[in-house]
């Protein structure tokens, strides 16, 4: 039972990364567009081919970025844990 428990606490705070990595990059993606897809760009095919689409299109880039902002907030909102769902934390010994 802890074991289901501590697995799914992991869980969240996976997603809980994820979805403020989305926030922060929209949010750069937004307001900064051609720095961040400048400082992106690479000479690996495999990293270049996720922002290419966005060089010198600063305005496809924020519309990018505000898709990823709500993303990242809609998914932090469902990750809050029920209110009768208490953390209890552990005292040092």
């Amino acid at each position: 039972m802890e074991d289901d428990r501590n697995l799914q606490v992991g869980l969240r705070r996976t997603a809980e990364m994820a979805a403020v990595f989305m926030i922060g990059d929209g949010l750069l993606g937004l307001l900064q567009p051609r720095r961040h897809v400048d400082l992106w760009r690479s000479d690996v095919a495999a990293v270049d081919i996720l922002v290419r689409p966005f060089a010198d299109h600063p305005r496809r880039r924020r519309i990018y970025g505000l898709l990823q902002l709500g993303a990242g907030l809609a998914l932090a909102s469902i990750l809050a844990p029920p209110a009768s769902e208490h953390v209890q934390h552990r005292q040092a010994p």
